[in-house]
């Protein structure tokens, strides 16, 4: 379950990322380059825009649902990849480390002056 899950996010991601550069915006962006900018579109003059709305609308829930999914599949199984069990160092570290010995500075006798 956690495997379909992972799959279909990541190709969501993908495909939400391509959909966003798509689209077209104030400036010249990638959708400019497949013919977002002309009026001769398969979809008209504003066709492909609400198209490409639609379309980054639907992808985005479907990103969220996935995430949403995984969550719930990680809060539950404790992780939704499986990791290498990790060594237990903590016998190699030694339970009480001794301080070091505190030296003391050599007292001066009250009478003299500090230099």
């Amino acid at each position: 379950m956690a495997t379909l899950l992972i799959i279909i996010h990541i190709i969501t991601c993908f495909f939400l990322i391509m959909v966003v550069l798509l689209q077209s915006g104030k400036g010249a962006e990638i959708g400019a380059a497949f013919g977002g900018g002309s009026s001769n579109t398969l979809f008209g003059s504003r066709g492909a825009a609400t198209f490409l709305n639609k379309i980054t609308t639907i992808s985005a829930v479907v990103f969220m649902l996935t995430s949403l999914g995984l969550t719930m599949v990680a809060s539950k199984s404790g992780s939704v990849i499986k990791q290498a069990p990790i060594a237990d160092d903590r016998k190699a570290i030694p339970q009480s480390i001794p301080a070091a010995p505190v030296q003391q500075m050599p007292q001066k006798p009250a009478g003299q002056p500090a230099k």
